[in-house]
């Protein structure tokens, strides 16, 4: 544009960070008058109405009211116009973005889309602010999944966004690790785990990645093709999961409703619950981690006083043991223990 035209528009070279400031004014949520609008912007009356208009053009949702007492603020529209965010704001957006990415919120895909646009803008000397907060904060979930790097979070969900190859090292059920070329497309969230739903490359075929065994994932500047994705990529997750081979895996009938063991077990997926009858479930249990399943299979003992757990040998001597512990553990209020040392109801395992 040139000077001459910008002159004949009534534009001034200034006039993007004036528009700023007047914007940033706007959102105080006051309303202002034009006389000390004017004051604070260095401009007449007339340049703030103009201006004024400038920004309805833009959607912005300026309203105005006239007469003596009359003056213009920033109401709520229907579009979300561009935000104008101070330094300790654009922390706080940050770490509640986090906060909401990683925890059972049930928005946490629509916060990690929020922080990766959030976190391209975000100037550098606010990035060790918005760590360190983020980093100095627990968040305390009912049987939240594993942790998640935030930084990896961000660099999936870029690439899904950016539709750009990905390279990443991943972390199989037998602990090694294995470098991964992926075109990435979805992140999902199922039962407080996340993961990346992509097509790999050197297998040809579309893939499922736990994103906690995700490590260094990084752009390869290469543009992913276009691809027909799985029409349904929670059946494809939920297929993944319940067909994999675990090292430890049992079956166990509870005296609870489906609806009740999904309160206990919140991370146990639908399919692997069967409904006996009005009274008992069939819960099947599968980990790599001989803990991870030990805890989910007591976890079930407090549903009912029938439970029956069939498994193979490694876990069923590991309950039989933890069994024991506990029985010859527990004092009774009265301070003697029962006869042999024995409890009154010994579960069938």
């Amino acid at each position: 544009m040139s000077v001459t035209t910008a002159r004949l528009l009534g534009v001034s070279r200034n006039m993007p960070a004036r528009m700023l400031r007047l914007v940033s004014l706007l959102q105080s949520g006051r309303e202002w008058t034009g006389g000390p609008l004017a004051e604070r912007l260095g401009v007449t009356d007339r340049t703030v109405r103009r201006d004024v208009d400038r920004l309805r053009a833009l959607d912005y949702p300026v309203q105005g009211t006239t007469g003596i007492a009359g003056g213009y603020r920033l109401s709520s529209g229907r579009n979300l116009p561009p935000l104008m965010l101070d330094d300790d704001e654009s922390v706080a957006v940050a770490v509640a973005l986090r906060t909401a990415a990683g925890g059972m919120t049930g928005i946490e895909e629509t916060a990690v889309r929020a922080l990766a646009k959030l976190d391209r803008l975000l100037p550098a000397r606010l990035r060790p602010k918005v760590a360190a907060v983020a980093d100095m904060t627990v968040s305390v979930t009912a049987r939240a999944g594993p942790d998640v790097d935030p930084a990896t979070l961000l660099a999936l969900a870029s690439g899904c966004r950016e539709r750009e190859v990905l390279t990443f090292d991943h972390r199989g059920r037998s602990g090694d690790r294995a470098p991964r070329r992926v075109e990435p497309h979805r992140l999902v969230v199922s039962h407080g785990l996340w993961y990346l739903l992509a097509f790999d490359l050197d297998r040809d075929a579309w893939r499922t990645f736990r994103v906690d065994r995700v490590t260094d994932p990084r752009p390869t500047g290469r543009r992913a093709r276009s691809r027909l994705a799985p029409a349904d990529v929670v059946a494809l997750l939920t297929r993944s999961v319940t067909t994999a081979p675990y090292r430890h895996t049992a079956e166990v009938t509870v005296t609870a409703t489906a609806a009740e063991v999904r309160a206990c077990l919140p991370t146990t997926i639908p399919d692997r619950i069967t409904t006996l009858d009005e009274h008992r479930c069939l819960v099947r249990l599968g980990a790599d981690s001989l803990d991870s399943i030990t805890g989910d299979v007591t976890a079930l003992f407090v549903l009912g006083p029938t439970v029956t757990v069939e498994s193979g040998p490694p876990l069923t001597d590991h309950l039989r043991t933890l069994a024991h512990r506990l029985a010859t553990a527990v004092t009774p209020t009265g301070g003697a223990r029962p006869p042999g040392g024995d409890p009154p109801h010994r579960p069938a395992v």
